[in-house]
């Protein structure tokens, strides 16, 4: 059971981070910078569900990722590594939702974005292995 929880927690993680950049990558007029790579890599079909990218999809890839990442804590008892992985989702849905009404909430999505990819790639090459027992932890 708590392997199926690792997995579940170690591919959500990463699935939430992808899904909420190609998400981006499907809006050109919020997004230029990061749909313009999108267009480039041939992605540019993806501008007219635009209003579903934006609206639907990247808050709910940003709320997958930053639940998975928050019980992966159980899994692996580093609290770093949750906060940093929680932090990149956290900061997204804030520049969509209070912050979007400023000019500078592009700068703080792109700055989510390039975070929930980094801490993936970051667990993809040094994954989080479990420091205490299940009983307690200690210090």
């Amino acid at each position: 059971m708590t392997n199926l929880f690792n997995m579940l927690t170690r591919i959500g993680d990463k699935a939430g981070s992808l899904g909420a950049v190609i998400s981006a990558m499907g809006c050109a007029m919020c997004f230029p910078a990061i749909a313009s790579l999108g267009a480039a890599i041939g992605l540019g079909f993806l501008s007219q569900w635009e209003g579903l990218f934006v609206n639907t999809l990247l808050p709910l890839f940003a709320w997958i990722a930053l639940v998975l990442n928050g019980l992966g804590w159980f899994s692996h008892r580093q609290w770093h590594r949750s906060a940093l992985g929680m932090f990149g989702p956290a900061l997204l849905l804030l520049s969509l939702y209070p912050l979007f009404q400023y000019g500078w909430s592009a700068y703080v999505t792109y700055s989510a974005l390039a975070l929930m990819v980094a801490v993936s790639v970051w667990d993809i090459f040094s994954p989080a292995n479990k420091r205490c027992d299940d009983e307690s932890c200690a210090v």
